[in-house]
This record gives structure tokens, sequence and C-alpha cells, in this order.
């Protein structure tokens, strides 16, 4: 497998690095606009664990390509990003080959630092029929990315799913394989007054099935549901019925959904 950086006005390599089961890219220079990693020599519908930048978690990933692409942000794009994310004249990437205990782990499927707003051959992948004014910091990819901090709305840690006061907005987990789930966890923003929250969603499920839950706490607490479905490749939550309040603001900071791999 290989790791290189290269500029899309011209696709010639800026510098490089690989490896039969991980490679290491640790390189000084800065990153200029139109700067993207390519990822290629891939297996493909396999596992594997990313780790796009020093400044950002590392994610088990599945991937169904061969080479990937992953365009360094700059800029609004980048907003959602921790600001030391590709910054500097040091940075540090990595991709290995996911290990057969990580697999089968019980973890939350839905986690993936490394998702685009597009759909790239990489999951989980999350998306949305709406995003507050197209922002990055509304984008669907903010609800699966691991940042947890519910109290305020915008830049970086405060990202989060924007509905644009949109009544029949839906959030897609593409899983892109088959699991197996016991627990869906949502983190429902609370940045009050400024906050509305939500009172009642349904998730849908790629095999059809529909459940319909309550959502009763106002504080930026977990809402815990204990759903058990397997062999699904996908959830939705819609139909999201806001309190009575006057605030039209309820969003998402994150969903988590618990589970294993399906055998």
């Amino acid at each position: 497998m290989k790791i290189v950086v290269y500029n899309d006005w011209d696709h010639v390599p800026k510098v490089s690095a690989e490896g039969e089961e991980m490679a290491v890219l640790a390189w000084n220079g800065e990153y200029r606009k139109g700067d993207a990693l390519e990822f290629s020599g891939l297996d493909t519908n396999a596992f594997y664990v990313v780790r796009a930048d020093a400044a950002m978690q590392e994610s088990l990933v599945f991937i169904t390509q061969s080479t990937v692409t992953f365009p360094i942000p700059f800029y609004e794009k980048k907003e959602s990003l921790n600001p030391l994310t590709f910054s500097g004249n040091r940075h540090y990437t990595m991709i290995r080959k996911a290990r057969e205990f990580e697999i089968r782990a019980y973890r939350n499927l839905a986690l993936n630092t490394f998702d685009r707003h597009e759909e790239f051959g990489v999951y989980p992948h999350a998306y949305a029929n709406v995003e507050t004014r197209g922002e990055s910091v509304f984008e669907a990819k903010n609800a699966t990315d691991g940042i947890i901090a519910v109290k305020s709305h915008g830049e970086w840690p405060y990202e989060s799913w924007g509905i644009n006061r949109q009544d029949d907005a839906k959030i897609t987990v593409d899983f892109g394989r088959k699991v197996d789930i016991d627990e869906i966890r949502l983190y429902t923003r609370a940045d009050f007054p400024h906050d509305n929250w939500w009172i009642r969603g349904t998730f849908t499920f790629s095999d059809g099935s529909r459940e319909t839950v309550e959502m009763d706490k106002k504080v930026g607490e977990p809402h815990i549901f204990k759903i058990v479905k397997k062999g699904i490749t996908s959830v939705s939550l819609d139909e999201l019925i806001k309190a009575d309040d006057p605030s039209p603001f309820p969003a998402l900071t994150q969903i988590e959904v618990y589970g294993t791999e399906s055998i």
C-alpha cells in the first residue's frame, strides 16, 4: 500500500511512503491549497485503520476501493476540524490493515474521523438530505467524528449536524457491509437558549424495520436506546419532532451505534 501527497492541478507527487502491512508518511513541509492525500494499493472490501493527520483520531474503516483520495481541507472546509489539523510544517499520516481482534470487537460502528462529505468508498459514511447553509460545521459527518461537545455550535469542537429548520430532515449512517447492533446513542446539541431539542424521532433500518423513540432529556446527555438488529447495512434517523420551545434550531452533535460485524 502507498500514501502520496500531490497537488490536484498537476498530480505530481510531493512526497510518498509505502509498505506491505502498513504505510507511514512522516514529512516536513506545508500543505498547499489543492493538495490531496492518495491511498493506493489497497485490498477492496477490507478493513483498515487510518489516521489522516497527527491531530486526528485514527479510525477503523471498511474500504471498498483500491485507491482512496482525501483532499486537504482549507478555509471554511477546515472549520469543522481541530485548527492544528494539516497545519504547520511537520506531518504524520498512517494506514494499516486492521487486525482481526479489532475487526471483531464490540465498538461504536458509526465512528469515522476519516469520513468525507462526498461518497468515496470508505465506511461508515454519514450523509443527510439537508445541512445548514452547506457549511462544513453543520455537515452530517460531524455527527460521527467522535467529538462530543454539545454546549455551543459552530467551529470545532462544536461542529454538529444542522438541519436548517427543515421539518423533513433525515440523516443516514451507511456501514457499507452487514453489522449487528444492540444500542444507539444520540447526543442532541444543547446550546440553550439558542437551541431547541427533539422529543421524538424514528430510526429506519436497511431491512425496512422502524423504531420510534422518545427523547425526554433537554440536557446534553446521551439518549440511549437498546435496539437489537442483525445483518443491517444502514440506519437513518428522521421524523424528528421538536419540543415546544421558541428556538427553531435543534441539531445533532453525535450518533453512536454499538455492535459487531455480522458473522
